[in-house]
């Protein structure tokens, strides 16, 4: 995660040695990209250490909007296509998969606003709920259920200016998704998600 988000700490300095202009109270944005989730390599284990968990990435279309509470202060909500997903056991193989979607609400502050180059910061709340699991191999003719999660975000990100008001965003997050593994109705551990998301989208104010 750490060197991920190099290039955005580098951009936030440069942006915070120029002067920021207000972004006006009332406006509010429109994005349309595409992220990535990419699962944490260790993603936990089930049946009480035993049976470690693999969780691979996805990549799907998603939409953001952006309020203007005050000047360069907003609440943005994220949404996106289901993403899906494979899930393996070390030494076993894919075992299932499931579709998820991760709403996510966060409040993020813009520097250098209405400049060429405008970093941000923002911290938020994730709500994922899972949903058309399925089961394949050696869990091949069982109910697998993956129970929804709550959860803290983090984002950062540019926004390069590209006409008056319109912007090109690469943005970062970190979402903190833990849920709760059921096979047959019975409990065999948690799986710890806790993705990186990332991407690029084009982001319209109006």
């Amino acid at each position: 995660m750490k060197k991920t988000l190099i290039p955005i700490a580098l951009a936030l300095a440069l942006g915070a040695a120029v002067p920021a202009l207000a972004q006006s109270k009332g406006d509010w944005t429109l994005g349309i990209g595409a992220h990535q989730v990419n699962p944490t390599s260790g993603n936990g284990s089930l049946a009480g250490g035993t049976l470690p968990l693999g969780i691979d990435s996805d990549v799907k279309p998603t939409i953001t909007f952006e309020y203007f509470l005050r000047d360069n202060l907003g609440l943005e909500v994220l949404a996106a296509l289901p993403f899906k997903h494979d899930i393996a056991v070390d030494g076993v193989g894919t075992v299932g998969s499931t579709k998820h979607l991760p709403p996510t609400v966060s409040l993020q502050y813009h520097f250098n606003r209405q400049g060429k180059v405008s970093p941000f910061l923002g911290a938020g709340l994730n709500y994922t709920t899972f949903f058309s699991e399925d089961t394949q191999g050696a869990l091949a003719g069982t109910d697998l259920k993956l129970e929804d999660s709550w959860g803290l975000a983090a984002h950062a990100g540019l926004d390069i200016k590209v006409s008056e008001r319109g912007a090109v965003r690469v943005d970062a997050r970190w979402i903190d998704i833990d849920t709760d593994v059921k096979v047959d109705g019975a409990d065999l551990g948690t799986a710890n998600i806790d993705p990186l998301v990332y991407g690029v989208a084009y982001v319209l104010t109006f």
